[in-house]
C-alpha cells in the first residue's frame, strides 16, 4: 500500500523531520490490517517499530526527568515516567502531529473507527519515533521527543499515583485489605465493548464505573471512590 509523495511531504512537515528512507515512515504508518494476505513478514507493519519506539521513548524521557527533577526520588521519577510514556499520552502527541489522517488501515478497520482508537494511534506515534531514530539517529529522536513531551513533562498536573495504586495505599493505611474489582457487565460489539466494573473496600460502599476496557473502568471506579471519600478532588485523574 502506497502513500503519495505529496502526502508524505505534508506529514514530514507536520512532524518536523524529513526522512532519507521514506519506506521507514510508510512502515511506521502501516497497521497490520492493511497488509495483503501474502504479506506475512513481521516487519511489514508498524509493530516491530512500535516495540523499538517504546524503548527509545522511555530512555529519553527518563533522561529528561532525571535532569529536570534533581530532588525527586526513584518512586516519583517512575510515576512521572509512567504517565508520560503511557499509550494515552502517545495518542495525544499523535493527534497533535496529525498522524491519524495518515495511518494505513483496512476498510474494515476504518469503518470500526481505527483512526480514533487510542491504542492504534498511540502505537503509531511510537513507531514513527522509532523510524526517526533509525533514519536520523538518537539526536533526531530526542529532538522529536523534546518538541512534543517537554511541555507535557513540565506542566504535568496529574497525581503521581494512578487511581488503583492510590486507592490501594489508602485502604492499607486504614488497615483494610487490598481493594477488589469485579466485572459487572460488558456490552456492545467486539470492536467497541463497554465494561462496567465495581470496586469494593471492606467497610465501604462499592463504587461502579464504565469504560471501554476493564482497566479503564477499574481506574475510573477507583478514582470515583477516592473522590467520594474526599481523598481526591473531582476530575483529579484524567483517563
Amino acid at each position: 500500500m502506497l502513500i503519495k509523495p505529496q502526502k508524505l511531504s505534508l506529514l514530514e512537515k507536520q512532524i518536523e523531520y524529513s526522512f532519507k528512507d521514506k519506506q521507514l515512515l510508510i512502515k511506521a504508518l502501516t497497521h497490520k490490517s492493511a497488509l495483503s494476505p501474502h504479506e506475512t513478514d513481521a516487519d511489514a507493519s508498524y509493530q516491530r517499530l512500535e516495540f523499538m519506539g517504546d524503548r527509545v521513548l522511555a530512555l529519553i524521557i527518563a533522561d529528561m526527568l532525571y535532569e529536570a527533577f534533581p530532588n525527586a526520588d526513584e518512586g516519583e521519577l517512575a510515576r512521572r515516567l509512567t504517565g508520560l510514556v503511557r499509550n494515552e499520552t502517545c495518542a495525544s502527541v499523535a493527534i497533535d502531529c496529525g498522524l491519524p489522517d495518515f495511518i494505513l488501515l483496512s476498510d474494515g478497520e476504518l469503518r470500526a473507527g481505527g483512526r480514533k482508537k487510542a491504542a492504534i494511534i498511540g502505537d503509531v506515534c511510537e513507531a514513527v519515533l522509532a523510524a526517526i531514530y533509525f533514519d536520523g539517529g538518537v539526536k533526531e529522536a530526542k529532538a522529536f521527543i523534546e518538541r512534543h513531551w517537554r511541555t507535557r513533562m513540565e506542566n504535568w498536573n496529574k497525581p503521581l499515583r494512578d487511581p488503583k495504586t492510590a486507592l490501594q495505599e489508602w485502604a492499607h493505611s486504614r488497615k483494610r485489605v487490598t481493594p477488589t474489582y469485579k466485572e459487572i457487565s460488558r456490552s456492545g460489539p467486539d470492536h467497541a465493548l463497554t465494561f462496567i466494573m465495581e470496586v469494593s473496600v471492606e467497610g465501604f460502599k462499592v463504587v461502579k464505573a464504565e469504560g471501554s476496557s476493564k482497566r479503564e473502568a477499574e481506574q475510573k471506579a477507583a478514582s470515583s471512590f477516592l473522590v467520594r471519600e474526599g481523598v481526591w478532588e473531582e476530575d483529579t485523574y484524567d483517563q
